[in-house]
């Protein structure tokens, strides 16, 4: 990589990215992030090859320390390459995993030099798949009520407990676990973050399947399952404050900021194939129309805000309260999308399978009920709100028992 100093050339990185893409994106993959999303690691050649090929260039975590493996980039660099995936139809095949989003960058937090040395290069080349072990049947949002037990048996730590809702738990090699190491404690004390190994007799796991078709949650069962002494992420019965900057990366990964990848199709040229036009070149039902020019100034505002708080960010490692805020918006841009796409289909928007619908109409149901998911996950859309009522309007905490 060439070496730009002190005064980024940005439009000579821009050069060695398009070329650099040129003789590694393979051409079959192109538009076709879906498949780095899927919770089974495919096999597919095409893909492989990318990953490796993303991995050992470092850009799958372009601004990572390179010490590490990651591309050094700085987040001027980022984005034009970035810009540049997006021209050819590429993607980012480990922006996906939790190790990216979110493991990783709290191991960078919190870390040992040792814990940074052993997981983050193996996270940065694509070749781990990490989970996180945080909810559990009787602590969803209220997780500070876990009963996840880790006891300290003098050269190791032993776990006994429940989790569930695991995403990925059945395919992942890793999973950072919040567990309770003082049960003496007040709730929000006593927990602490474990790095645990997930290939071993004592973790067993079972798909939760829902309604989208799909299973990629898991109640995860752990039985005299082991960690080393060093398997601890933080310190001890401080894993409360590890587990929410944990969530903070989570959140800011859930702004619609993914790295590369296609832009979907604008509503407004599905819409043309269903509703058709009016004498004007206009789409035929104006109730419609205004409804979806009101999103289309909505997904506006949420990428222009993006770009601010990124730019707001610059310099500062902490993720702070924006992704929040970001989070909620991205939820509603991506569930308004969904609702117009089903609406303008009419009946084609509610199939199923069978040769009545084509390959759109069956991804735009399945992605709608998926989306559903979007309110929950990575900390509810209510959570989210009261995190912006203290933090950033610093209203009265209204959400504690006195």
């Amino acid at each position: 990589m060439a070496d730009f100093g002190a005064d980024i050339d940005l439009e000579a990185f821009r050069k060695e990215a398009r070329e650099w893409l040129e003789a590694n994106f393979p051409a079959s993959l192109k538009g076709k992030g879906a498949l780095a999303s899927a919770e089974v690691r495919s096999n597919e050649p095409d893909l492989v090859a990318w990953r490796k090929a993303m991995g050992a260039k470092g850009w799958g975590t372009p601004t990572w320390p390179k010490e590490y493996g990651g591309g050094g980039l700085t987040p001027q660099q980022a984005r034009v390459l970035g810009q540049e995936m997006s021209k050819v139809g590429a993607f980012n095949p480990l922006m996906f995993g939790m190790g990216v989003t979110m493991i990783g960058p709290t191991i960078m937090d919190y870390g040992t030099e040792e814990q940074k040395k052993k997981h983050l290069p193996p996270i940065i080349r694509g070749e781990v798949q990490w989970c996180v072990g945080y909810s559990e049947p009787n602590a969803g949002s209220d997780l500070a009520s876990l009963q996840m037990k880790a006891e300290d048996k003098g050269d190791k730590w032993v776990f006994n407990g429940q989790k569930t809702w695991t995403s990925g738990a059945q395919y992942s090699d890793w999973c950072g676990l919040l567990a309770r190491t003082d049960p003496s404690a007040k709730k929000h004390d006593g927990i602490s973050f474990f790095l645990l190994d997930m290939k071993q007799p004592g973790v067993e796991t079972r798909p939760i399947g829902l309604i989208s078709g799909a299973s990629p949650f898991c109640e995860t069962f752990l039985t005299d399952a082991e960690a080393p002494k060093d398997a601890l992420l933080g310190q001890l019965n401080v894993g409360w404050t590890v587990g929410k900057r944990l969530l903070q990366h989570e959140r800011a990964s859930q702004t619609g900021s993914v790295m590369g990848g296609r832009p979907p199709k604008p509503l407004n040229e599905i819409a043309k194939g269903y509703i058709g036009l009016d004498e004007k070149g206009r789409l035929a039902d104006p109730d419609f129309r205004a409804r979806l020019v009101k999103h289309e100034m909505d997904a506006k505002a949420h990428g222009l805000t993006l770009m601010r708080a990124a730019a707001e960010a610059k310099g500062n490692n902490s993720p702070g309260n924006a992704p929040s805020v970001l989070k909620n918006s991205a939820t509603w841009v991506a569930q308004t999308r969904a609702e117009l796409t089903l609406e303008l289909m009419g009946s084609q928007g509610l199939g199923w399978d069978g040769e009545a619908y084509n390959e759109h109409e069956i991804e735009a149901v399945r992605a709608w009920l998926w989306g559903k998911a979007m309110s929950i996950y990575g900390g509810s859309q209510e959570i989210q709100f009261n995190i912006v009522s203290k933090r950033i309007l610093a209203l009265p905490d209204t959400t504690q028992s006195t």
